[in-house]
This record gives structure tokens, sequence and C-alpha cells, in this order.
């Protein structure tokens, strides 16, 4: 089983919904992410650093979600090639995806990144649902 409910896809407009949770003190790690990308390993991923969400370790998504569930809504249009994040129902950010791979899907929990990743990773997920357009 490769991604949540092991859906995989590769055309169409599909969309990530769960509510994560974060605690004080996890840091530097990956949280949310699409696998799969035309030449990358990935098309989209959200890090939280000292309770901020960025793409991967760049752009600022969102900020002070520690401690805190939050609604996270990933739609992943890969006609249009694009990615939008949602958070508690607000669009948080837009980018181009990484191009059209033939096995995406979304993943969620935590993984060490590659650098500045705390001693204590963790993050907590309930309510998952996806859907396809």
């Amino acid at each position: 089983m490769h991604g949540v409910g092991g859906l995989d896809y590769s055309s169409g407009i599909w969309q990530f919904e769960g509510f994560g949770f974060a605690p004080n003190g996890t840091s530097g790690v990956t949280i949310s992410q699409i696998h799969g990308a035309a030449e990358e390993a990935t098309t989209i991923i959200l890090r939280i650093y000292n309770g901020d969400i960025r793409y991967y370790s760049g752009d600022v998504v969102a900020t002070g979600l520690y401690d805190k569930w939050f609604r996270l809504n990933l739609i992943h249009d890969v006609g249009g090639g694009t990615v939008t994040v949602y958070i508690n129902g607000v669009e948080k950010y837009s980018t181009k995806d990484r191009g059209q791979g033939s096995d995406l899907y979304f993943k969620c929990g935590v993984y060490a990144a590659p650098k500045d990743t705390s001693y204590h990773m963790e993050s907590r997920w309930r309510d998952i649902k996806i859907y396809k357009k």
C-alpha cells in the first residue's frame, strides 16, 4: 500500500483532508507530502519549524500551529500542474507541482528532514479523507 488508503493517482484533481496536530518541540520534520513527481521524489512537502508550516524548508505556509488541531487540505490539479494548501478552510499557499508522476499519493505522519531535525518527532492525524473530482 502506497498512499493514504492505498490510493495512487496520475491524473485528475485529488484532495487530501485531515486534521493534524504537532506538539511543541517537534521541529524540522515533514508532516505531510504528496509523494511522486516527474523528476523528483515529491510534488510537495510540508514541514513544521518552530510551530510554522513551510513549503519544504522555504516559504511560510501557516504560523502558530503548535499544540492545536488544524485542518489541512491539499488539492492537486494534475492536469493544471498546481497544488493548493488550505489550513482551517483558508487558502494559504499555491504552487506549481513538479511534473506529472505516474504514482502520486498523499502521505501524512512524521518524517525526518535533511537537517535541523528535532530529537522529538511527533504528529497526530485523524479524520483523513481523500476526494477525487
